[in-house]
């Protein structure tokens, strides 16, 4: 019974801390457009939208166990089907949004299903081609797309009745859109669906045998992965207010991954780090070395898979696990001395028990004599003969002398 008490207890601390822990982060983030400038305020949506497009690819990746190299491909759908609608047929931007949720869930449903027979180094070269050769095809469908001219379009402007900038506003919109995001993620992770993407990433064997259909679940995964990158497509083109081919090369896919797993694999937390990482290291490598900024970029990714290789995401975990593990590691090297031993000796006696004493090391036997013991030296006491020449001239030990007629 206690121990279902503190169980309970612990359960109600954990949601205690994670409840104070939204309410911090919601409270910072709504502030955060009043405190800094319009060019920083523009940097944390952007953080916010790549948010969106990695919580899509860990469902995949972390979650999944699966790899994709052509997220970019997905993030250009989204973009583009917001843009031809505001472009071409002149429509809301709030349209626009579950269009690209919509095109990009079935163009992922439908790439998803050839990717069942793959995996590995095979899975990820197919997604690679995806986002190969989809920036040379938007080229192509110049009268749609506009080419490599690509499309301008425009923001969303803010209400009148908000108050807001244009920077202020949109932080806000795309904040709004990244909670949801985010909370679906969460949501779907703990519903059937999830756990039985869970269960086909640690074992798709025992997880057929139980029940699971692997090519539906896997399929999914693509299907829910491509919708995300769609919405954080739909997001781009209405803070950007332009796309271009150029700007979806198939670098866009691999910065994505390199940011998934920076940020932390199967994390909740590790889509923002990561998205954090996208946004603000290459500017970084950029000041850092103009000549050579993408070295710089590698270096530090290299750096980060050093020191944290879980991930930013469990990094605070490493830090505690060290500092709790350093004083047990003292204590171990002090319980190591005499004294100290001798007493865990005693303490580890059972109680109501006499401490075992110590027999005393057998004595060594001492060496044979090589010359022959007589009687009167093995037995003082015995009677003298004269049959023993050795013994007619021995005298006992404190006897007087001899005289002559003696």
């Amino acid at each position: 019974m206690s121990t279902i008490i503190a169980t309970l207890g612990t359960d109600r601390a954990r949601r205690l801390r994670a409840s104070l822990t939204v309410l911090l982060a919601a409270a910072v983030a709504v502030g955060a457009p009043f405190y800094f400038a319009p060019f920083q305020v523009f940097q944390l949506t952007m953080v916010l939208l790549y948010a969106v497009a990695l919580a899509g690819l860990n469902l995949l990746v972390g979650f999944g166990g699966q790899i994709s190299l052509g997220h970019g491909a997905f993030f250009a759908a989204g973009a583009y089907t917001a843009a031809v609608m505001l472009d071409r047929y002149d429509t809301g931007h709030l349209a626009t949004l579950p269009a690209a949720a919509a095109g990009c869930f079935l163009l992922g449903l439908g790439f998803g299903v050839p990717a069942l027979r793959l995996r590995g180094l095979y899975l990820a070269l197919v997604t690679l081609s995806f986002a190969v050769f989809l920036p040379p095809l938007l080229k192509r469908l110049e009268p749609v797309t506009g080419g490599s001219m690509g499309l301008t379009v425009d923001k969303l402007q803010p209400p009148a009745w908000s108050g807001l900038a244009e920077d202020q506003w949109m932080y806000f919109v795309v904040l709004a859109v990244t909670a949801v995001a985010l909370l679906l993620a969460r949501n779907l992770l703990r519903s059937r669906a999830g756990r039985a993407l869970l269960a086909a990433r640690d074992n798709e064997s025992a997880a057929e045998v139980m029940g699971v259909r692997l090519s539906l679940h896997k399929t999914l995964a693509f299907a829910w992965s491509a919708m995300f990158a769609g919405v954080a497509g739909c997001l781009y083109t209405w803070v950007i207010g332009f796309v271009s081919p150029d700007s979806f090369s198939f670098v866009l896919s691999i910065t994505l991954l390199a940011g998934l797993v920076v940020g932390g694999l199967a994390s909740l937390y590790g889509p923002l780090l990561g998205a954090a990482f996208v946004m603000y290291v290459p500017s970084v490598s950029q000041d850092l070395s103009e000549a050579a900024p993408g070295v710089v970029f590698g270096l530090l990714i290299i750096a980060v898979m050093f020191v944290a290789p879980t991930g930013l995401a469990g990094l605070p975990g490493r830090v505690l696990a060290a500092v709790a593990r350093r004083p047990t590691r003292t204590t171990a090297a002090l319980d190591r001395t005499p004294e100290a031993e001798s007493v865990a000796e005693v303490e580890s006696e059972p109680e109501g028990e006499p401490v075992a004493e110590r027999e005393p090391a057998p004595e060594a036997e001492p060496a044979p004599d090589t010359e022959p013991k007589t009687q009167a030296t093995s037995d003082p006491s015995a009677p003298h003969t004269a049959a023993d020449p050795a013994v007619v001239d021995a005298e006992p030990v404190g006897a007087p002398p001899r005289t002559e007629k003696e």
